[in-house]
C-alpha cells in the first residue's frame, strides 16, 4: 500500500498522519513495516504566526510550546518537528525527511505563505506522483 497525504498544520492539528496510519493497520500494514517520508515544507525560520496560533497549539496540549521559538517578540512554528513527532509518537521508526525549505525555495517549491509575504502575484500549482516499483 502506498499513500500520499498533504499535512500542512491544520491536518497535523487534526492529526491526519494518525488517521492514515489507522487506516493502514485496519487494512492489514506492521506498524514495523510501514515507511514515512516527510517533504519538503516550510522551515522554522519562514513560519512566523500569530499569537492566536500559539495558543490554540498550547490549549492542545501544554507540551506543544517545543514547536515553537521566540525571537524578539516574534514566534516561528516548527511544523516539521511538529509532525515529525506526530509520526514518532505512533510507532513510526522508518522516516525519512527531505530538508528543503519551500518558503526560501522559489524556484523549486510553490509557497502561499511565500506569495503573501512578498507580494507576489500568485503562488502557483504542483503535482505529485506516486508509484510502487
Amino acid at each position: 500500500m502506498i499513500s500520499v497525504v498533504h499535512v500542512g498544520w491544520k491536518g497535523a492539528f487534526k492529526n491526519i498522519g494518525k488517521k492514515v496510519i489507522t487506516l493502514f493497520k485496519k487494512k492489514g500494514s506492521n506498524i514495523k513495516d510501514l515507511i514515512v517520508v516527510m517533504g519538503p515544507c516550510i522551515s522554522v525560520k519562514n513560519y512566523e504566526i500569530k499569537k492566536d496560533f500559539l495558543k490554540k497549539f498550547l490549549r492542545k496540549s501544554k507540551k506543544n510550546k517545543i514547536y515553537f521559538k521566540f525571537n524578539q517578540n516574534k514566534i516561528f512554528f516548527n511544523l516539521r518537528k511538529y509532525i515529525y513527532f506526530q509520526f514518532k509518537s505512533l510507532g513510526i521508526n522508518k522516516l525519512e525527511i527531505i530538508n528543503k525549505d519551500t518558503f526560501s525555495g522559489k524556484n523549486s517549491y510553490f509557497s502561499a505563505r511565500r506569495s503573501l509575504v512578498k507580494k507576489e502575484n500568485d503562488y502557483g500549482r504542483n503535482i505529485s506522483l506516486i508509484m510502487i516499483n
